[in-house]
């Protein structure tokens, strides 16, 4: 499937950074690659706050007059320390993990940079301002270590932890923000949804070394999410001077400095095949409070396996993966493979996750810039003849829930969508009606002398769910002749709007951003997530509502009225969801009680498993030597069902989100 993620991802692995006293990280390996600065660190720039800069700018002593001038920041109380990290995890040791695609370019953002893969590195190498509580949402620090919002709330002022490094040594300052803001709203980037989102802001003020101020140009309730989380910091001394046109040209395969615990390095790149990221020993947050029980293994190495899953999973069962993430494809595998040595003897665990992440969406998506899918008709007969509840039945054994809806299993999804359901006899009449209601002596319709056939573009993987369609269309008589592409060609056709219908899937966000999916002013620009070109003006006014409700309860009614103009437009057939995030695992890792962090998503499984676990030597001791034997490991050997997080919600009212 082809999968994108959205602007503004919010990926479940907290990485944040906490002004507070130092606590060293414990070690189980003393050498490594995370230790050797000399690979990346171009600068020394002594430890601390520069001492020309005064306490009221920001600098030393900053955080005794904070208060008094206005800012806030966030102390976690030692009972939910656990939600930051397991106190029992040790760095060292490294996690291997086979990923199904070599991520299109490397660079942070621009072209061809709007995947799930790019946002999985991200995560690891680039911080932004400030971060999100892993059970509340609320605000902590990051690179900042304090923030003001001005009582109109349209005003931000940001304070940057004087600690903060970037991996080539240099200290983060309010021109590295500034720098920032200017490349992303720089448009031969060819990103167009960052302009969308970042031209809500005035060009960042420069008011001292550590302080940098924002005004936005108009209220709403997501700009302070926009520019303290979700812009990631680049550094104004590697990118400053850069058009997006010279960003583009200097980063493709290699990548700006990073604040982040992680760095890839050019001699663990092998193009198509591997890459990995490598621990910095010398990461500026290590020690503080929020920081110091993730981002614990050495190395996270990426295996590319190219649109096999099966090849993944027997890979990953040979022990040449660490862990893995059931899909589709390898549903069979995660019901009926009991028989194994390595499961049946307990060498490798499996679980079922219930998180309170959004699972994302998936499906069939139309062109509806073009015929035929510039007909609401012919759209809303490729919806019926899509015969999801046989291929969950029969193909994905009853694991999987299908759902009509952009937000499935959120409190924003419209509880009164239309319930597409398997109809062909319906979906011939619309047809008929659409002006393809004669049939050539092959049985394909035609209208004004041409065949009623098209091409669709699709990865080897999805072969097996689109078959049973392509089928059911032909019974209706369109001719769907499936091309198989490679993923970098496939993301390369649909950015520029060379398709007429595409399987799809998008990573979900826990608050919707509509607008740079949904906005009719991209809906002729390529490079964007208004894929399908969507243009509708009713749309349009309830974006721009919802900029402006600050309520909860506002919001969910806003989006549901979205969801529903959405859905009465048919330009995706939603496909299913599993029930849970199902993994598997060999047993060598330290795995925090809650297994999975909160707002864990399907799409980022792997990033949150590799930032929040953590490699056990003892464990992996125990596990070699039941395998050279052929011994069993003891412990379960089942599927286990972890519901820690739904558990909570129940028992603690804190932390229920309710409408």
């Amino acid at each position: 499937m082809y999968v994108k993620r959205l602007v503004l991802v919010a990926i479940a692995v907290i990485v944040a950074g906490f002004f507070g006293c130092h606590s060293q990280k414990r070690a189980i390996t003393p050498q490594s690659m995370s230790g050797k600065t000399y690979l990346w660190k171009k600068y020394n720039v002594p430890p601390g706050a520069d001492p020309s800069v005064p306490d009221s700018l920001g600098g030393a002593g900053f955080e005794l007059i904070a208060e008094k001038l206005g800012f806030t920041t966030y102390v976690p109380s030692v009972e939910e320390m656990k939600y930051f990290g397991d106190p029992r995890a040790r760095t060292g040791g490294e996690i291997r993990i086979i990923a199904n695609q070599f991520p299109p370019t490397f660079r942070p953002v621009g072209q061809n940079s709007n995947t799930v893969y790019n946002s999985e590195i991200n995560s690891f190498v680039y911080e932004s301002l400030l971060s999100t509580h892993p059970v509340t949402r609320e605000y902590i620090p990051a690179l900042a270590s304090h923030w003001k919002i001005s009582e109109d709330k349209m005003t931000f002022t940001f304070r940057i932890d004087p600690n903060a490094r970037f991996s080539n040594g240099l200290p983060v300052t309010a021109e590295d923000v500034r720098a920032t803001w200017r490349l992303l709203m720089d448009e031969s980037i060819l990103e167009p949804a960052l302009q969308v989102v970042y031209s809500k802001f005035e060009e960042p003020e420069v008011l001292s070394k550590y302080l940098v101020r924002v005004r936005c140009k108009n209220k709403s309730f997501r700009n302070f999410l926009y520019f303290a989380v979700s812009m990631q910091i680049l550094c104004a001394a590697e990118i400053g001077a850069l058009t997006g046109d010279e960003f583009l040209d200097r980063y493709n395969y290699n990548m700006p400095s990073g604040t982040g615990e992680y760095i890839i390095l050019e001699q663990d790149v092998k193009l198509g095949k591997r890459y990995v990221l490598t621990r910095r020993e010398d990461y500026w947050a290590k020690d503080y409070p929020m920081m110091r029980y993730v981002g614990n293994f050495d190395r996270i190495v990426y295996e590319i396996v190219t649109d096999n899953p099966i090849v993944e999973y027997e890979r990953f069962k040979q022990g040449k993966a660490d862990v893995f993430r059931y899909t589709m494809a390898t549903t069979l595998k995660w019901l009926g493979d009991t028989t194994s040595d390595a499961i049946r003897l307990g060498w490798i665990r499996r679980a079922r996750v219930f998180t309170d992440g959004p699972m994302g969406t998936g499906g069939i998506a139309f062109n509806m810039r073009r015929p035929p899918f510039n007909d609401i008709r012919v759209r809303k007969a490729f919806a019926y003849l899509f015969p999801r509840e046989q291929i969950v039945q029969k193909l994905l054994f009853g694991e999987y829930e299908p759902y009509d809806t952009q937000y499935p299993g959120q409190v924003y999804a419209n509880p009164n969508n239309p319930k597409v359901r398997f109809n062909p006899e319906l979906a011939n009449r619309l047809l008929d009606e659409a002006g393809w209601n004669k049939r050539n002596e092959e049985g394909i319709r035609v209208k004004n002398g041409q065949p009623f056939r098209i091409e669709m573009s699709i990865q080897p993987p999805a072969a097996r769910y689109i078959t049973p369609y392509q089928q059911e269309l032909r019974k209706a008589g369109i001719d769907l002749q499936l091309k198989y592409e490679d993923w970098t060609t496939l993301i390369k056709n649909i950015d520029a709007r060379n398709f007429s219908i595409f399987y799809f899937g998008y990573s979900g966000l826990l608050i919707p951003n509509p607008e740079t999916s949904l906005r009719s002013d991209l809906a002729d620009k390529t490079d964007n997530n208004n894929i399908q070109g969507v243009k509708s003006k009713e749309i349009d006014a309830l974006i721009a509502a919802y900029d402006t409700a600050y309520a909860f309860r506002d919001q969910v009614r806003i989006i549901r009225a979205i969801d529903s103009l959405c859905a009465n437009m048919w330009f995706n057939v939603y496909s299913w969801n599993p029930r849970g995030i199902r993994i598997a695992y060999w047993d060598k890792f330290g795995i925090p009680e809650y297994v999975l962090p909160r707002y864990t998503q399907l799409s980022y499984v792997y990033a949150t498993i590799a930032a929040s676990w953590w490699y056990d030597p003892e464990k992996a001791e125990r596990l070699r030597r039941a395998v050279n034997a052929k011994q069993d490991l003891g412990g379960p050997k089942g599927i286990q069902e972890v519901r820690y997080w739904k558990e909570l919600a129940e028992r603690d009212r804190r932390y229920a989100f309710e409408f």
